[in-house]
């Protein structure tokens, strides 16, 4: 039997909670998972509960869960469908890359499996979503990868936005307005601490000024092109 939309949705906020650990930390909070599926600490403490149940998590009272292997293979896969139905919604459907997580929201949980592999063999085995997110593989894996962001990147070096890390529509907008898409070559050229601001050089684009809170959801590398 299928996980229902509401496992699938635990796991997914987990394995995300996981992603964003630091090194000397195992567990996700009950506080984190409870804080992003928008539900009191209570109820998500009896879900854990349950999906330790099954297999597919380890719980610690007051410590906090992560997921099992299997959970984690699970997790993988709604994120690979949730990402792919984003990048067909894009590519194919015409629709705005800020409009689109809200609707694979929906359809991450009724798509069929065979139906995600007819969408990623028509976009050619994508690697990664609208937004610079990896996409899982057939098997649910996904490969670590580590970028800075406009703060912790080294200044005064060619860069280039590889993901936008907020899903929120209207800073998706922003995004996309200032010409900071995945993708696009920019340089950092300072950072002032006292105005909480970055100042970028955006290759053809021109300067402008962000905040450190947009900065640190702009992840980028270093472009060796």
């Amino acid at each position: 039997m299928l996980p229902s939309s509401t496992v699938e949705n635990y796991l997914k906020a987990i394995y995300q909670g996981q992603a964003v650990l630091a090194h000397d930390e195992r567990l996700v909070s009950m506080g984190h998972v409870a804080a992003a599926l928008g539900v009191t600490p209570g109820t998500a403490t009896t879900m854990v509960k349950a999906l330790a149940e099954s297999g597919l998590a380890e719980y610690e009272p007051y410590s906090g869960v992560r997921l099992t292997p299997s959970g984690e293979k699970l997790a993988g896969l709604v994120l690979r469908r949730h990402r792919l139905v984003e990048l067909f919604l894009v590519n194919v459907m015409g629709m705005s890359w800020a409009e689109v997580h809200e609707e694979a929201e929906q359809l991450e949980h009724v798509v069929s499996e065979r139906l995600i592999e007819l969408i990623d063999q028509m976009l050619g085995h994508p690697t990664h979503d609208p937004h610079g997110d990896p996409i899982p593989t057939p098997e649910g894996a996904l490969i670590p990868r580590h970028l800075d962001s406009l703060l912790t990147c080294p200044v005064n070096t060619p860069l280039r936005v590889t993901r936008i890390a907020d899903q929120d529509p209207a800073f998706l907008r922003f995004i996309e307005q200032n010409a900071l898409k995945p993708g696009q070559p920019v340089e950092v050229e300072t950072r002032d601490a006292a105005a909480d601001s970055v100042m970028l050089r955006r290759g053809n684009e021109g300067r402008l000024t962000i905040g450190a809170r947009a900065a640190s959801k702009l992840l980028v590398e270093v472009d060796t092109h």
